[in-house]
């Protein structure tokens, strides 16, 4: 037997033999006492096993197996995460890059709030950590879960890795019966590079930052190796609640102290926009020591109440914003200028970059823009970079301000060869040679080529597998163009036939390279699981032009179903009559938008492309808020005049709130006119259609008890 030879006498095969026996009998173990709680060796004998392993390696390193206990810790690691879905949304925020953009966003407040210049309206302020987050539930007062934000509405079930980081309480007492706490899981930098160092000694990987290390460690499969790595956390937020937790943000972030959460000792309460741009800079001059990433500082509107009243838009909260660093910039070479075709055919020059380091991140690649930008004007016409256009060969700087794309924002003149010559826009789609035109008083130059063009093709494609849309697991940009480059998916409708085309038969997915029986199968059920999806991410994913992720759900909002939409979109082709009106009277839908909209239901091929993606779903109805008891549920609303007690803002999104159709105009459709004075051609046409009309105050005593 190899065991009983001692390490230094072992040949070549003994070791082999003995290394295999290792694995087996630490993997053994490992799943006894991390998988069964119950363990069969001594905690002596177990190091033993490992240390006889390392001895083994250390001699003939060429042995080491994949399965090697000096690259295990802990038992056997799940399948995979688990789905949660979020009861209150994990939204991301605004930005703000200058001190104009901060004195915006409170006038913006005040303004939807109808709160003047002189009224108080205090602040917190806060570090933005560049890390990870992550939401804890507790029912009463015990940790039962924890997940990723994901897309903002389902994320990852964490919890087993959760349970590892010190910073999180397993149980808390005094709180809400139900409490869902939100926060951002760190690296310290000291932690970091302790972690590189000891990834390098082992010859394992290594993270680009503290952010990729933090985020790595928490999604490992294993707990046990997130319990060897030094994760902290900061909480900073809430979701659902059984009950309030206090009055103010300040208060609230103090009751998660009292909780046991760290919360970051930096934040401030500030009294104005002034103390936030003051606390702001101590902040940036601290950064550099604080010994952890931060990317700016968030403002948060102190009162709940009030922050409550603001509540959010699609994607962001009103009552809140990031205010970012400044960019970080380096100089490079610029390589060459490539042109890429996007989905509704825009023409977008890009930078091809030598590599340069900017802000921690390495750049090879950054935007230009449009033709107009690389000539050294505005969207205007006006001058930037002094006149100075750019060239292949040029010398540039280039410029990253937290997540935004790189950008180029300097040209060094003096550096320039005399032979770079002025780069000339292309009049024709690089992939398709169709014509490409730019309409006036557009910035971007469009290819003619539509569905005739590959490159607009794959775009769509993407677009269309992308978070906001059909998000599906497994079938990201460098799949859709793989599939379409071998002529498997040509349109979206392709995607959800692939397992009856591909599942079996000479062209299996799973005898493809980089991928097997298991892999096939998973996008197989990942694409089935996207059959039945909500109506808003369905018009997003269509890729229209001017409807963004915030238009459709206000589409899927107003129509409600898929029917009624197809419908009332295909009725509105002529941009006139009752169903063009009823679209163009959407509070927020302009002009550009609309024609854009039935411009694409109107053209056959699109038009039957979508019908093909359709008759392969289950489109599930816009959700809409529990409108029980309310008295304007179902019915169309318009606001005209000036209202007092409530801007015009507050008024429809508590409207839409209570269940009703906010309307930018009157119509046989309208069921309410709420007129303040200055009312005008609205109350005169509610009067002639015999429409119901209240002023503020009945408004106001309609929906008091709702």
């Amino acid at each position: 037997m190899t065991d009983s030879i001692p390490t230094q006498d072992l040949s070549k095969e003994q070791a082999k033999q003995e290394l295999a026996r290792l694995a087996k009998m630490v993997l053994q173990a490992n799943e006894a006492y991390h998988g069964a709680d119950a363990p069969e060796i001594s905690d002596a004998d177990y190091d033993a096993l490992k240390l006889r392993n390392a001895a083994i390696e250390a001699r003939f390193p060429a042995l080491k197996r994949t399965d090697s206990p000096s690259e295990r810790v802990g038992s056997k690691p799940s399948e995979g995460f688990g789905k949660v879905a979020h009861a209150v949304r994990m939204l991301s925020l605004g930005n703000a890059f200058d001190n104009d953009d901060v004195v915006s966003f409170d006038t913006s407040i005040r303004k939807y709030l109808g709160i003047s210049e002189a009224t108080s309206l205090s602040y917190t302020a806060e570090p933005k950590i560049d890390g990870l987050s992550l939401s804890l539930r507790y029912e009463d007062g015990v940790l039962i879960q924890a997940a990723t934000r994901g897309d903002g509405e389902t994320g990852e079930n964490v919890t087993a890795n959760a349970r590892t980081i010190a910073d999180i309480p397993h149980q808390i007492s005094n709180a809400p019966k139900i409490l869902e706490v939100r926060g951002e899981v760190y690296m310290s930098h000291p932690d970091f590079a302790a972690l590189n160092a000891r990834q390098t000694e082992r010859s394992g990987k290594t993270f680009a930052n503290p952010r990729n290390a933090a985020a790595g460690s928490l999604r490992q499969l294993d707990s046990e190796i997130t319990r060897s790595r030094p994760l902290k956390f900061f909480a900073y937020a809430w979701g659902e609640l059984s009950e309030p937790l206090a009055e103010t943000q300040w208060e609230a972030m103090q009751r998660l102290q009292s909780f046991g959460f760290q919360t970051n000792p930096l934040t401030r309460l500030c009294a104005d926009t002034d103390e936030l741009i003051g606390h702001y800079k101590d902040i940036e001059a601290q950064r550099s020591q604080l010994g952890y990433d931060i990317d700016g500082v968030v403002y948060k509107v102190n009162d709940l109440g009030l922050q409550g009243r603001l509540g959010f838009r699609s994607t962001t909260p009103r009552w809140a914003i990031a205010h970012k660093f400044p960019a970080e910039l380096a100089w490079t070479r610029l390589e060459a200028i490539d042109i890429q075709v996007g989905r509704t055919g825009a023409l977008s020059p890009v930078a091809r970059l030598t590599p340069v380091t900017v802000g921690g991140v390495v750049v090879s690649n950054a935007t230009l823009h449009n033709e107009d930008y690389i000539r050294g004007q505005d969207a205007k016409g006006e001058t930037i970079r002094d006149g100075k256009d750019i060239r292949v060969g040029d010398w540039v700087q280039v410029y990253r301000a937290g997540d935004v794309i790189p950008k180029i924002a300097d040209v060094d003149l003096s550096k320039r060869s005399e032979s770079a010559i002025l780069f000339v826009f292309p009049q024709t789609c690089p992939q398709c040679d169709s014509l490409a035109v730019r309409e006036e008083g557009d910035a971007v130059r469009r290819c003619t080529g539509g569905l005739i063009c590959p490159a607009q093709a794959v775009e769509k494609l993407k677009h269309f597998v992308s978070r906001g849309a059909f998000d599906i697991e497994g079938l990201g940009a460098k799949q859709v163009e793989q599939f379409h480059t071998d002529g498997w998916i040509a349109e979206p409708a392709d995607i959800f036939t692939l397992r009856d085309r591909f599942s079996s038969g000479m062209q299996q997915l799973k005898n493809r390279e980089g991928w097997g029986e298991k892999s096939a199968q998973n996008l197989f059920d990942a694409i089935d699981e996207k059959r039945t999806i909500p109506l808003g991410r369905v018009i997003f994913s269509l890729g229209l032009r001017h409807v963004g992720e915030a238009a459709s759900n206000m589409l899927a909002l107003h129509y409600g179903s898929w029917a009624a939409f197809e419908t009332g979109v295909t009725q509105a082709s002529n941009l006139e009559g009752a169903a063009w009106d009823d679209l163009i009277g959407i509070d927020g839908m302009g002009q550009v938008m609309a024609t854009s909209l039935v411009t694409a239901f109107a053209q056959d091929n699109e038009r039957a492309s979508i019908d093909r993606l359709v008759s392969q779903l289950n489109v599930a109805d816009a959700k809409r808020p529990d409108t029980s008891g309310s008295p304007v549920a179902g019915k169309t609303v318009v606001f005209t005049g000036t209202l007092e007690k409530m801007t015009r803002a507050e008024a429809k999104a508590r409207a839409e709130t209570l269940g009703a159709k906010v309307s930018g105009s009157i119509s046989k459709k309208t069921d309410l006119l709420v007129a303040g004075p200055g009312a005008g051609s609205k109350a005169k046409k509610a009067a002639d259609l015999g429409i119901e009309t209240l002023d503020e105050d009945g408004w106001l005593s309609l929906i008091a008890g709702a």
